[in-house]
């Protein structure tokens, strides 16, 4: 219970790492609002914490308007009077293009949802939050790499990355931890299009561990550093990848 009498937020929480991330807390004692643009897959992620004697509450949120990012923590303190983990986990991913040929509109919109998004959600959460609170941004390995063909994707996650050591200086002071998470490549529907390609044979055993990650592992990482146990991180980004960064 390393997460007992904590109130999460977690965006993104009807996807497959965000829901694996709610059911983690759940599984540790946290209270969870889940936020998603869907609500039926948001409310999905809520039954299965409720049913499984969690508590747990769903707000539809879209984090590219900050209306509704300022009325998603609203929704937190009037339900849980406060607020001590926020996840910053929805994204998505950009079609593989090389840079000539993105569109303006698309480069804007993984922009506004991957990076806007989670700068939103630290804007609107950091003021409610107390001493020894904790903020996990999720980034990625195409931020530290620089993955070809999704230029929009790997700008969104390296700026997130640079974006939570500028938050975790700014209010270190006050004992609020910022972190970042960066996974490899994860079985969820965000590879579903990878599979089928000739090239997902190499993709899926390139790193030290010849294999693809779990959701579930990415949530233990995001659990560790929401956690007190790692009370003395701030500003670093936790790599989760299998070992692809070392090949």
């Amino acid at each position: 219970m390393r997460l007992k009498n904590k109130v999460a937020i977690i965006t993104g929480g009807g996807g497959d790492i965000g829901r694996a991330i709610a059911l983690r807390f759940s599984e540790e004692g946290a209270q969870v609002l889940v936020a998603d643009i869907s609500k039926e897959a948001g409310q999905e992620t809520v039954e299965m914490i409720n049913n499984r004697g969690g508590k747990a509450v769903f707000h539809r949120t879209d984090m590219t308007k900050q209306d509704e990012v300022k009325a998603l923590i609203e929704k937190a303190l009037d339900t849980f009077q406060r607020i001590d983990i926020v996840c910053n986990n929805a994204g998505v991913n950009s079609e593989e293009k090389k840079i000539p040929d993105v569109s303006l509109e698309e480069w804007q919109k993984v922009i506004a949802i991957n990076l806007t998004g989670v700068f939103l959600g630290m804007k609107y959460a950091i003021p409610s939050l107390e001493p020894g609170s904790s903020i996990v941004n999720i980034a990625s390995i195409a931020g530290i790499k620089g993955q070809k063909l999704v230029s929009p994707y790997s700008a969104s996650k390296s700026s997130v990355m640079t974006l939570t050591k500028t938050a975790a200086t700014e209010f270190g002071r006050k004992n609020i931890r910022v972190n970042a998470v960066a996974p490899g490549v994860i079985d969820t529907k965000m590879v579903d299009d990878w599979r089928k390609t000739d090239k997902w044979p190499i993709l899926s055993t390139a790193n030290a561990l010849r294999r693809i990650g779990k959701a579930e592992e990415v949530a233990n990482a995001v659990l560790f550093l929401a956690s007190d146990e790692a009370s003395f991180i701030t500003g670093e980004t936790l790599i989760v990848d299998g070992g692809t960064l070392n090949l």
